[in-house]
């Protein structure tokens, strides 16, 4: 019973973070950094040093990264070019590396923009030459900033001509009650494509839908479980379904209505509140980010059980 108490203060706490996050991130492209594991001579610590700098690479040129594989990601492979043996004492090994770049379509497995640039290393051993090399990488390169802004336009040139049917499909989806992967669809619409501002009014429309059938499935529910014996676990039972449904749904008055009748009857035995949003959030933006949510929930959801990127060369 306190877990939800908590869960509803928590709600109610994390509302101005979603407005804020909405506000700042714009819904702007987002790209996954997907780098295959490399192994000997690589160390272990080589895929995640080259992911940190894909990272950079996107955050420094205005775009985000995603946690999960959608449609678009970016990755780089490294071949070795030369090797010198410096005399010492010690004794060094010096690399030098070509670095592959590539923004590709993962779906439809097409390339959309790549740059090769070169980085040298130096290291008392061929692994920490390696990791210099990667080091060394120099995001600042022009052939990187094409790069990058190259798959920047073609990615948005592909949103722009295909947002039309992503639209619809998740309208279609919605009909069928498919709330979340509609959601998802529509999240994935950038704000620098031309039909972002239609997307997102389709998706809030979409996630008004949502919310008001997941209200009605889990009222049916919280009544159920309340009518199953009218005491403290019955009450307990029911919270959990009261918890999910949002003050913006239509049944929410409904729901409330019955959260009384729970409390008169258990009084204090019941350490459970309504979810209610702060009056100081921007309701807008608030819904904006829990729609968005709910769709990169689904997203994280659909991965790919192996990733195959053989395709890129």
């Amino acid at each position: 019973m306190k877990r939800l108490f908590i869960f509803a203060l928590t709600i109610g706490m994390l509302m101005p973070l979603f407005a804020q996050q909405s506000q700042q991130k714009g819904q702007n492209l987002a790209l996954k950094v997907l780098v295959e594991e490399m192994v000997e001579p690589f160390p272990a610590s080589a895929t995640l040093q080259m992911e940190n700098k894909l990272n950079r690479l996107l955050t420094q040129n205005g775009i985000a990264s995603m946690d999960y594989l959608g449609q678009f990601f970016i990755t780089v492979h490294a071949a070795p070019l030369t090797k010198d043996i410096l005399p010492g004492p010690p004794t060094k090994i010096a690399e030098t590396m070509e670095f592959t770049f590539y923004i590709a379509d993962y779906y439809n497995q097409i390339i959309f923009s790549t740059a090769s640039v070169n980085a040298k290393g130096v290291g008392e051993t061929e692994s920490k030459s390696y990791m210099n090399a990667i080091k060394n990488i120099n995001l600042n390169s022009p052939a990187l900033k094409q790069f990058v802004e190259e798959g920047r336009a073609k990615i948005i040139d592909y949103y722009n001509q295909q947002a039309d049917k992503m639209i619809m499909k998740a309208k279609n989806l919605a009909k069928q009650k498919k709330f979340e992967e509609a959601l998802w669809i529509v999240s994935t619409i950038p704000s620098e494509c031309d039909k972002y501002e239609v997307a997102l009014a389709a998706g809030l429309d979409i996630y008004q839908e949502y919310i008001d059938y997941t209200c009605q499935v889990n009222l049916a529910a919280a009544k159920t479980a309340w009518m199953s014996g009218q005491n403290s676990l019955a009450a307990m039972d029911a919270g959990e379904y009261l918890s999910q449904i949002y003050p913006e749904a239509a049944c929410y008055g409904e729901a409330e209505e019955l959260y009384k009748e729970i409390k008169a009857k258990v009084l204090d035995d019941w350490k459970f509140e309504m979810r209610k949003y702060d009056d100081s959030v921007d309701l807008e933006f608030a819904r904006i980010g829990a729609m968005r949510d709910v769709g990169v929930a689904y997203g994280t959801h659909q991965q790919p059980t192996s990733t195959n990127i053989g395709f890129l060369r």
